[in-house]
């Protein structure tokens, strides 16, 4: 009888251990769980705050863009757009692997920085909080087809924030005469 009782001691032992190690990988995955949550929270406020960034640029720039308009500076929006990307055409051809939309917000921003030409705002710092960032030009909505004025374009606001953080906006943007 002593040997049945040895093994019943043995097999509460295996089951005593593979009890702990289910507790304990159910312990590891809770700590890791709301390890992360916070984690994910701060990137979804970063991202929120980087899409608003976009939205106080095309504020900003559409203030800009009045007051051009009012003030007679500015007609339409012939000679304002940005065309090119790394210094060769394209930026506005639908066709070209240089299309705006076939390029990464951080490019796009790169590229203003690198080659400021036709840009409203290059990485303009919030008021408020100089982490974050917005760069804005116009692109020529015709360029790819249709027929060509200058009355309309496509104003692209790109938000930047920490840890490379970005939020595109395209707007387009049209010019109505009062007559």
């Amino acid at each position: 009888m002593k040997k049945k009782r040895d093994f019943e001691k043995g097999v509460t032992l295996i089951v005593v251990i593979i009890v702990l190690a289910f507790l304990l990988t159910i312990g590891v995955m809770l700590l890791t769980v709301t390890g992360t949550g916070p984690k994910v929270a701060g990137n979804v406020r970063t991202q929120q705050l980087t899409f608003n960034t976009a939205e106080a640029g095309f504020d900003a720039s559409w203030r800009f863009i009045s007051d051009n308009l009012i003030n007679e500076v500015w007609y339409d929006f012939s000679g304002q757009y940005r065309t090119t990307f790394d210094g060769q055409a394209g930026l506005d051809d639908p066709t070209s692997a240089n299309y705006f939309r076939k390029l990464t917000d951080q490019q796009l921003v790169e590229d203003v920085l690198t080659n400021p030409d036709n840009f409203i705002f290059a990485s303009q710092p919030m008021p408020n909080d100089n982490r974050f960032t917005y760069t804005v030009f116009l692109i020529n909505d015709e360029a790819g087809g249709g027929t060509q004025d200058d009355i309309d374009t496509i104003m692209v606001c790109i938000g930047q924030g920490p840890q490379n953080t970005y939020s595109r906006l395209e707007i387009e943007v049209e010019i109505k005469s009062i007559t």
